[in-house]
């Protein structure tokens, strides 16, 4: 089973300075059928003006990362850490016990375009810690690169969950698979072009839950970029 999850069906917040797309319940937006999907807790699609972000602010238990699309993302937080994140990096943060962090936009001139997600831990308690790596687009390039995993494999930055995270960009035409193992669940987030999986398309924004589906079948109708989700 496949269900679709459509941009323009997106919790909506326009400040001005920020305007974010929410995937699941978050903040304002509330809507008690979309609270998440397994571990996966928050995709938000953000556009930051230039010079402005979201000042330091705290979280727990949570595994937060982000992944930029366009522009720059200036990173810093309790760990003493600081980073400006641009196209190919993915920083992830493992909130833990407590940590507070702030990010703005880089640049003075230019908006900054990144997805903030975030994934429930396995457990409580953690460390707080904080970790980055760059994925070059050709490294993403006709194939699904894994980015995120419980035990860091291939380069991947590890993630305090059963989850495996993968980034991929496909060219007009271009086709991949994935086995999905039984018991497990895939979300397929559309951030540039179109793609199908096992027939059912999206376009940038869209969302796709996969559910009992034992290998997803993926072709790029367009020159398209997406993150797939591997859960349990």
């Amino acid at each position: 089973m496949i269900v679709l999850r459509p941009a323009h069906a997106r919790g909506h917040a326009d400040h001005g300075w920020l305007d974010s797309r929410h995937t699941f319940s978050f903040a304002d937006y509330f809507d008690p059928a979309h609270m998440g999907f397994g571990a996966l807790r928050v995709i938000n699609e953000d556009r930051v003006a230039p010079g402005a972000g979201f000042g330091a602010h705290g979280h727990r238990d949570m595994e937060i990362f982000s992944y930029v699309v366009e522009g720059a993302l200036a990173h810093k937080d309790s760990m003493g850490n600081g980073a400006v994140v641009r196209p190919g990096d993915v920083q992830i943060m493992s909130a833990g016990t407590g940590v507070r962090h702030s990010e703005f936009n880089g640049s003075e001139a230019e908006p900054v375009h990144f997805l903030q997600i975030w994934i429930t831990p396995d457990r409580a308690g953690l460390p707080p810690r904080y970790a980055e790596a760059h994925f070059s687009e050709a490294d993403k390039r006709n194939t699904l690169r894994l980015i995120l995993s419980k035990d860091g494999r291939d380069g991947s930055l590890v993630i305090h969950q059963d989850a495996s995270v993968f980034a991929s960009v496909l060219e007009p035409g271009a086709s991949l698979a994935h086995a999905l193992a039984p018991g497990r669940r895939a979300w397929a987030q559309v951030i540039k072009g179109a793609v199908e999986i096992n027939g059912a398309a999206a376009k940038a924004g869209d969302g796709l839950a996969v559910l009992e589906e034992p290998q997803l079948s993926i072709k790029a109708q367009e020159r398209s970029e997406f993150l797939l989700f591997d859960l349990h």
